[in-house]
C-alpha cells in the first residue's frame, strides 16, 4: 500500500504544537523513520531511517511542521524546542502508551526523538540532514502593482520593434513584403494596448487606448499604413516612458522599507530565547536585541544601555543614546549594546507601519486638479468618437470630400475623422497631474516628507501663514528633568513618585520625559484611582482618599495651594515646569527643552518666502516671549488651550488667510484639522497628530517643512506647465483638424510628442536635487 504524507493538522483538542506528536505521526506514516535530531544552536535537522523511505515528501512534512511549531504563540510552542528535558510539564502531554514508544534525549542544544528499539539498531540507521525551516519573511509591498515595476522594459522593446518594422516597411515602400512588415509593426505596437483594452472592456469602460487602436486600424483600412505604424510606435513609446516614471516612483518609495525587520528573539518567563516572526509579537512581550540588529517593534528598554541609529525613520544621522525607560522604534538599528525591551504595540501598529499606510494612502488620494483631468475618461472617449463620426458626415455630405478615398484635391472624410480622433485624444492631459503628483510624493518620501495625497501637494503652496507649536516643533522635544523641588523641602522623592505614577498614564512630551526619569530612578508606580485628563490643564487622580493634581501653575492656582504658589517665583524662561499638589504637599518638576539649532534660519527663510510666522503654545508667557525674541517670530500666542488654538486659526481663515499648522502632540490634533494644511512633526508624533495631518515630517527636522513648501510650489508650477502643454496642444490641433486640415502624421507627432513632454517634465520633480526655486 502506498504510504501517505501525514496530515499537517493534529486533533482539535491539541492546542499545543507538539514536536513529539509530530515525529510520532511521521513515524506512523513512514515505518523506516527511526529518529529525528534537532540542533537549536546550529539550526540543523537530521533524520535517521532504516531502509529506503516510502513517503514521498517526508522531509517537506517535517520542515513545515517544525516551522509551524517554531512560530507558535506563547503557550502553544513545544517546550522541547526551548530545551525542556521531557514532556512531563507539557499542558497537553501524550498518553503514557504513546510516550512509551518514544525516547527523548537532550544533549546540550540537541534534542533527539527516537523509537524505543534494541541497542544495536542505531548502528544500522542512516542519517541525513535536511534544511532548517526558515521563517517566512514579512514582505512590505507598497504599490499594489509592484510586480509590474519592470513592465516598461517589455513595452520599450515592443515600441522599438514597432519602430524597426515600420521603418523597414517604409523603405520597402510597396508590395507584399512591406505589408507583412507593417502588420508586424502593428502587432508589436498594439500588443500592450490590446491588453489594456481587454481589461477595460471587462469593466465596461473605454479610454484613449481604444481611440488609438481605432485610429491605427482606420489608417490601415484606407491604406495609410505608415501613419498608423507611426501612431502605434509613438503611443507605445510614451506608454513605456509613463510606466518607467511610475515604476521609478514606486521603487523610490519601496526602497524606504526594504529592510523592515522580520524576526525577533523572544525571552520567555524562564529566560529561554527563541525566534518568532514579527507578526506574532504582542504588547508586553520581552525581546532580546543584540548589537547590529534592528528593533522589530516599537518597544521600551527594560535592561541595558545602547545607542540607536534612527536615520531611516527620523533622518537623524547622529546615534541616539538609549537607556532604561527610553522608547525605541521598529526598523531602527541597535548599534552597540545588548538590551532587553518590552513590546509597546504590535508590529502592524508601529511607527514604520504608520508610514507605510500613509504612503499607500497618499498614492490614492487625488489632487484637486487631477479630479478635473479625471473627467476625460470614458464619457470623453464616447464624445470624441461621436464628434469624429459626426464630422465624417459633415465633411462627406456637407463639404463634398470623398468618404474613404483621398484625391489630389483633398483628403478623404474618413482620413480627416481619423486625424481629429488622434489630436482630440487626451493622453497628455490625463497624465499631466498624476505623473507630477506621484513624482513629488516619491521625491519627498525619499527625504522623509510624506504628503498624504495630491491635495496636500497642491494645498501647501497656497498658504500665507505658518502656525507652529512650541514643544517638539521649535524645540527639540527631547525634554529632560533637571530637578525636582518640594514645598516644604525634603519631600522631593515623594513628589517624583507621585508625578511618575500620574504621568506614565499620559502621552504628552512632558509626561514622557517624567516617565523616563521615573524609570531611570527605579521609582515604584503607585496605584491611583479615578484618573482624569483635564484638556489643556493637567491630570487629576485619587490616592488613599486624597486628591492629586498635576499640571500647569495657573490651574493649580485656582485651588487651595494658591497662597503657597504665589510665593514661589516663576522659573527661568528656558525651563518648563509641571506642578503637583497632594494635600499638604506641593512640588514641581523642572524640565529643559532646548530650541532647535535650525529654528531661526528656517523662520528667516519662511519670512523671505513671504510667509507670516506665529507660535501657538500652551506654555507660560515668559517662555513664549523668550522664544519670540530668540527666533524673531512675527507673533506668539501663549497659555492657549487646544480650543483656543483652533479659534486663532479660524480668525486667520476669516481674514482669507490660509494657515499651515505644524505640531506633534495630541493637543495639536484639533489645530491640525482646522488648518488649511496640517503638518505633523516626526515619527515620534502622536497617533492623533498623524491622523489629522496632511503632511508628515518623518525626519523630525523643522527645515523639512521649508523643503516641503518649496517642493509644493515647484510641483504646482510643473502641474500648470503640464496642463498648459496638454490642453494647448489639444486645442490647437483640434482647431487645425476641424478648420484647416492637417496631415495625420503631424497630428500623431503633435499628440504623442505632448504626452512624452508632459511625462519628462514631471520626471524633473523626481530627479531634481533640490526643491528650491
Amino acid at each position: 500500500m502506498k504510504a501517505e504524507t501525514p496530515s499537517a493538522t493534529v486533533g482539535p483538542t491539541d492546542r499545543v504544537l507538539c514536536l513529539t506528536r509530530t515525529v510520532a505521526e511521521a513515524m506512523k506514516a513512514e515505518p523506516t523513520l527511526e529518529a529525528v535530531k534537532i540542533n537549536r544552536a546550529q539550526r540543523s535537522i537530521s533524520v535517521a531511517t532504516l531502509g529506503r523511505p516510502k513517503t514521498p515528501d517526508l522531509e517537506g512534512y517535517l520542515t513545515a511542521q517544525i516551522r509551524q511549531i517554531e512560530q507558535g504563540k506563547t503557550g502553544q510552542r513545544c517546550a522541547l524546542l526551548d530545551g525542556a528535558a521531557d514532556c512531563l510539564t507539557c499542558p497537553a502531554p501524550q498518553p503514557p502508551a504513546e510516550r512509551g514508544r518514544l525516547s527523548i534525549r537532550q544533549e546540550g542544544d540537541t534534542t533527539t526523538i527516537a523509537r524505543v528499539t534494541c541497542v544495536t539498531a542505531p548502528k544500522f540507521w542512516r542519517w541525513r540532514e535536511i534544511p532548517w525551516p526558515r521563517l517566512v519573511p514579512r514582505e512590505v509591498l507598497l504599490p499594489e502593482d509592484a510586480e509590474h515595476e519592470h513592465e516598461w522594459k517589455l513595452q520599450l522593446l515592443a515600441a522599438t520593434l514597432c519602430g524597426l518594422f515600420g521603418l523597414t516597411a517604409g523603405f520597402l515602400a510597396q508590395g507584399l513584403v512591406a505589408r507583412v512588415f507593417y502588420v508586424l509593426a502593428y502587432v508589436a505596437g498594439s500588443w500592450f494596448t490590446v491588453h489594456e483594452i481587454q481589461e477595460l472592456l471587462q469593466k465596461r469602460a473605454l479610454d484613449v487606448h481604444f481611440l488609438m487602436l481605432v485610429v491605427a486600424l482606420g489608417s490601415a483600412s484606407i491604406g495609410a499604413w505608415g501613419e498608423g505604424a507611426m501612431l502605434l510606435f509613438l503611443f507605445s513609446f510614451s506608454g513605456a516612458l509613463e510606466h518607467y516614471a511610475m515604476g521609478r516612483t514606486h521603487r523610490e518609495i519601496r526602497s524606504l522599507f526594504k529592510t523592515a525587520p522580520k524576526v525577533a528573539t523572544l525571552v520567555d518567563g524562564n529566560g529561554n530565547e527563541r525566534a518568532v516572526a514579527v507578526e506574532q509579537l504582542e504588547p508586553g512581550m520581552r525581546l532580546l536585541i543584540k548589537p547590529g540588529e534592528q528593533f522589530p517593534a516599537d518597544a521600551e528598554i527594560n535592561k541595558g544601555r545602547t545607542a540607536a541609529d534612527e536615520s531611516n525613520l527620523t533622518g537623524e544621522s547622529t546615534p541616539v543614546d538609549k537607556a532604561v525607560g527610553d522608547s525605541v522604534l521598529a526598523g531602527t538599528l541597535n548599534l552597540w549594546g545588548v538590551v532587553e525591551v518590552s513590546v509597546l504595540r504590535r508590529a502592524q501598529e508601529s511607527a514604520l507601519q504608520k508610514i507605510i499606510h500613509l504612503i499607500k494612502e497618499a498614492q490614492h488620494l487625488k489632487a484637486p486638479s487631477q479630479r478635473f483631468t479625471d473627467k476625460f475618461g470614458t464619457r470623453y472617449t464616447y464624445a470624441i468618437l461621436s464628434l469624429s463620426l459626426l464630422m465624417f458626415f459633415v465633411w462627406w455630405l456637407g463639404f463634398g470630400f470623398g468618404p474613404f478615398v483621398s484625391t489630389p484635391a483633398g483628403k478623404s472624410s474618413f482620413y480627416r475623422a481619423m486625424t481629429l480622433l488622434v489630436v482630440a485624444s487626451p493622453c497628455a492631459l490625463v497624465l499631466s497631474i498624476p505623473s507630477a503628483v506621484l513624482a513629488a510624493i516619491a521625491w519627498a518620501a525619499k527625504r522623509g516628507i510624506l504628503f498624504r495625497g495630491g491635495a496636500a501637494v497642491e494645498k501647501l503652496a497656497e498658504i500665507s501663514v505658518v502656525a507652529m507649536d512650541k514643544t517638539g516643533t521649535l524645540t527639540t522635544g527631547d525634554l529632560k528633568v533637571e530637578r525636582v523641588e518640594s514645598f516644604p523641602p525634603g519631600r522631593e522623592q515623594e513628589v517624583s513618585q507621585l508625578a511618575y505614577s500620574l504621568e506614565r498614564l499620559s502621552t504628552h512630551p512632558l509626561a514622557r520625559a517624567i516617565t523616563r526619569f521615573g524609570k531611570q530612578q527605579q521609582l515604584a508606580a503607585l496605584e491611583l484611582e479615578q484618573v482624569e485628563s483635564i484638556t489643556g490643564a493637567g491630570l487629576r487622580a485619587q490616592h488613599k482618599g486624597g486628591s492629586i493634581l498635576l499640571g500647569r501653575r495657573e490651574w493649580l492656582s485656582q485651588g487651595t495651594v494658591a497662597q503657597v504658589l504665589a510665593k514661589v517665583p516663576p522659573t527661568d524662561a528656558s525651563f518648563s515646569e509641571v506642578w503637583l499638589a497632594n494635600g499638604d504637599l506641593l512640588g514641581r518638576v523642572l524640565l529643559r527643552d532646548d530650541i532647535r539649532s535650525q529654528a531661526r534660519p528656517v523662520v528667516e527663510e519662511l519670512r523671505r518666502e513671504g510667509l507670516q510666522t506665529i507660535v501657538l503654545t500652551g506654555d507660560r508667557k515668559p517662555n513664549a516671549e523668550h522664544l519670540k525674541k530668540e527666533l524673531q517670530l512675527d507673533d506668539v500666542r501663549s497659555e492657549l488651550k487646544p480650543e483656543q488654538k483652533v479659534a486663532v486659526i479660524h480668525s486667520f481663515t476669516g481674514q482669507k488667510l490660509r494657515v499651515a499648522m505644524v505640531g506633534d502632540g495630541v493637543n495639536d490634533a484639533p489645530s491640525l484639522a482646522a488648518a488649511h494644511v496640517g503638518v505633523a512633526m516626526g515619527a515620534r508624533g502622536s497617533d492623533a497628530a498623524l491622523e489629522q495631518a496632511e503632511v508628515v515630517l518623518m525626519h523630525d527636522r523643522l527645515e523639512n517643512f521649508l523643503t516641503a513648501f518649496q517642493l509644493s510650489k515647484r510641483a504646482r508650477r510643473v502641474i500648470r506647465q503640464n496642463l498648459f502643454i496638454s490642453l494647448g496642444t489639444v486645442i490647437v490641433l483640434v482647431a487645425f483638424a476641424l478648420f484647416g486640415g492637417i496631415p495625420l502624421t503631424v497630428g500623431v507627432v503633435g499628440h504623442e510628442g505632448s504626452t512624452v513632454l508632459v511625462v519628462l517634465n514631471s520626471l524633473r520633480l523626481l530627479f531634481g536635487k533640490s526643491a528650491r526655486r
